[in-house]
């Protein structure tokens, strides 16, 4: 099992991530004037937003995609999942290194690169981070009427995205990947951001803990800044169960996949996925260190 970024510290985003220094407010509010609304001076003498604040998130967000990916039109369906596109882009960079270790050390690029996103969401983020990056092509699943709906408008206003993306319904909700790849699909990389709670108690448990960790005001009501639709937050188990399905239903269509990768919150729970992979006896296995300020994560990535 490899550790992997080589030469790359765990307290900094990814060598290629553009959002390494900072945001850059002047120039943010310029590609997205309704962030200026929400933009002040800190403490440090540093312009920054409320980051308990889910319009300042979100306008945050959209600025950085107009500025950063070409994206002129986005939106997200109400109380969706807002991504904080840094840490995003970060997957898809380290998704990359994973691909040129099997490309002579060189990250492969154009559409002959084929990558499927489970659960992008109406945001449809990596997706659009991996096609102006890198020009892979996207394949998007959703289990959500309402997220694909609006995913699909994402792509429509986009016009460079829509030979770039293709959007499919997952309509069953006991399966991941069953229904969703065809026969003829090859994909050279799966990417998932799991659910990670448990239930709806288990999200607003830990919301509440991070809302005050954010806002002075201690009295203030409790609200999600990054929001997010049901079967974004939780699954009956928490991402360990959905990430132990994952990778059974990734032995299922072997033939059809290369990489398989999804984030994975917490540390405690890689060693019963990877003993699961190990009992299965899977190929390659890569656990991949990621950091975002306070916010540590991972990637967990096999291949059968």
């Amino acid at each position: 099992m490899n550790m992997i970024p080589k030469g790359a510290t765990p307290s900094k985003l990814h060598p290629r991530n553009k959002h390494r220094n900072g945001y850059q407010m002047e120039k943010l509010c310029k590609s997205n004037p309704a962030l200026l609304a929400f933009v002040f001076t800190n403490d440090y003498g540093t312009q920054s937003i409320d980051f308990a604040n889910p319009k300042a998130v979100f306008e945050l967000n959209k600025a950085l995609l107009v500025r950063e990916y070409k994206i002129k039109n986005w939106q997200i369906s109400p109380n969706s999942l807002c991504p904080g596109i840094p840490g995003r882009a970060d997957y898809i960079h380290y998704v990359a290194d994973i691909l040129a270790k099997d490309n002579n050390g060189q990250i492969p690029t154009g559409e002959k690169v084929k990558v499927l996103d489970i659960g992008t969401g109406s945001s449809i983020v990596y997706p659009l981070i991996g096609a102006q990056e890198y020009l892979w092509d996207f394949t998007a699943t959703e289990i959500d009427p309402k997220s694909i709906q609006y995913a699909e408008i994402n792509v429509n206003k986009n016009i460079w995205l829509k030979k770039k993306i293709q959007l499919r319904f997952q309509d069953d909700k006991e399966h991941i990947l069953q229904g969703i790849i065809f026969e003829k699909d090859r994909f050279d990389a799966v990417v998932c951001n799991p659910p990670f709670f448990k239930s709806r108690e288990d999200n607003w448990n830990v919301s509440s803990k991070k809302f005050q960790n954010l806002h002075k005001n201690k009295e203030q009501p409790t609200v999600q800044n990054f929001s997010g639709h049901p079967n974004e937050l939780w699954y009956p188990g928490g991402e360990k169960a959905f990430i132990s399905k994952l990778i059974y239903e990734s032995m299922q269509f072997k033939d059809h996949l290369n990489w398989v990768t999804t984030l994975v919150s917490s540390k405690d729970h890689i060693k019963p996925l990877v003993s699961i992979l190990e009992y299965h006896k899977a190929t390659a296995v890569e656990i991949i260190p990621m950091q975002q300020g306070q916010k540590v994560s991972r990637i967990l990535a096999w291949k059968w």
